[in-house]
């Protein structure tokens, strides 16, 4: 079982957050697009471009189902993964991390001209559609909102560490 699996938006912190809060447990940190990446060879963007988002999506699914059940450590998921039944099935029973994130913060940390294969037209709009839409599905499924606007992300890291001991 997984110390905590962090969700949320592009541009909430998964990765940062994530890194800083498995050194903090003393746990090892995995994120699984990094595992999609290790897979396809290739970065996420260009798996997008290359090979369409119903590909990726699938890479994900199969990143997400191993991650889980294998990685003891922290684990950070995409920011559309929790779009996959599968995925919200899975993650029944783990301690669900929601970074929730405003979409001003979540452009700045994004930036407009990234890389990031679903907000290529109007990255600000996309986003704004793509938060709002997700919002949702990660509240359903945290079991720990944590905020991150105008935080430090080792702030972020004391909130939910607390809350992990509790």
């Amino acid at each position: 079982m997984t110390s905590a699996v962090l969700i949320g938006p592009p541009g909430s912190g998964k990765s940062t957050v994530g890194q800083l809060l498995a050194e903090r447990l003393g746990v090892l940190f995995r994120d699984t697009d990094a595992d999609v990446e290790a897979v396809a060879g290739k970065p996420v963007s260009d798996v997008f471009v290359e090979d369409g988002e119903e590909r990726f999506r699938e890479l994900e699914a199969a990143a997400v189902r191993g991650a889980l059940g294998e990685h003891t450590g922290v684990l950070s998921l995409g920011g559309g993964a929790v779009l996959a039944e599968e995925t919200q099935r899975l993650l029944a029973g783990h301690t669900v991390v929601y970074l929730e994130v405003g979409l001003t913060h979540a452009v700045q940390r994004v930036g407009l001209a990234s890389a990031r294969p679903l907000l290529v037209l109007n990255p600000r709009s996309q986003l704004k559609k793509l938060m709002e839409s997700r919002r949702p599905i990660y509240e359903g499924l945290a079991t720990i909102t944590v905020a991150t606007d105008d935080r430090e992300p080792a702030d972020i890291v004391d909130e939910i560490a607390k809350a992990l001991t509790r």
